[in-house]
Formats: structure tokens, C-alpha cells, sequence
């Protein structure tokens, strides 16, 4: 089991920045990818960066690719979204999710814990 903790979301403009922090415990945090999904009112969850268990690889969504970066602390067990020039349509709700897949993955159904999500709003 890995429990996930977001946090860093708020309301911002657009323009701004904004790190998304999130935080893990209860099984090796070195052990699995993680990604970054997000949910906008009245969509469905989608896909926003991954990264490796290794760090070796990370992947963005075309739509925050070049303005948001994914990283990762293995001596503090969390997971790091730098988001730069937020823009409105990047309200949504934030959530990370640790899979045990070797290669960087886009899809929620291969990742099997998630976080309770942390609310980033942007207002133009």
C-alpha cells in the first residue's frame, strides 16, 4: 500500500505559478512511477505527466507540455508538479497516483493508488 498526499493547489492568476507537491508513505516510494491527472467540472479525468520509478523518463500532455514539469524527491518521498504560466483552462482538481509499471504510463487504469487531490483554480 501507498497512501498519497497532494498539496500546494490554490487560486491563482493567470500567468502564475504554482508547485504541486505530493506526498508518500506506507511502501517504497522508489519503487513506483507516478503521474499527475486532473479533473475539470463536468469533464472526465485526464492524463497531465508521468514520470519512471528511475527518474530516467518523464511524458506530459501536449496541452502542458513546455510549461509543466514533473520531478521527483526520493529522500522525501514526494512527487513535485511545477506548473508556470497557469492559464484558466488548467482549473481543475490535481491528483497523483503511484503505478507499478517500468515505463512512464498515461493510463488510469495502471495505477493503483491515488490521492484525494488538491484544487488548483485559475482566474483570468
Amino acid at each position: 500500500q501507498v497512501q498519497l498526499v497532494e498539496s500546494g493547489g490554490g487560486l491563482v492568476q493567470a500567468g502564475d505559478s504554482l508547485r504541486l507537491s505530493c506526498a508518500a508513505s506506507g511502501h517504497t516510494f522508489s519503487s513506483y512511477g507516478m503521474g499527475w491527472f486532473r479533473q475539470a467540472p463536468g469533464k472526465e479525468r485526464e492524463f497531465v505527466a508521468a514520470i519512471t520509478w528511475s527518474a530516467d523518463r518523464t511524458y506530459y500532455a501536449d496541452s502542458v507540455k513546455g510549461r509543466f514539469a514533473i520531478s521527483r524527491d526520493y529522500a522525501k518521498s514526494t512527487l513535485y508538479l511545477q506548473m508556470n504560466n497557469l492559464q484558466p483552462e488548467d482549473t481543475a482538481v490535481y491528483y497523483c497516483a503511484a503505478t507499478a509499471q517500468a515505463r512512464v504510463t498515461v493510463y488510469e487504469r495502471l495505477y493503483a493508488f491515488w490521492g484525494q487531490g488538491t484544487q488548483v483554480t485559475v482566474s483570468s
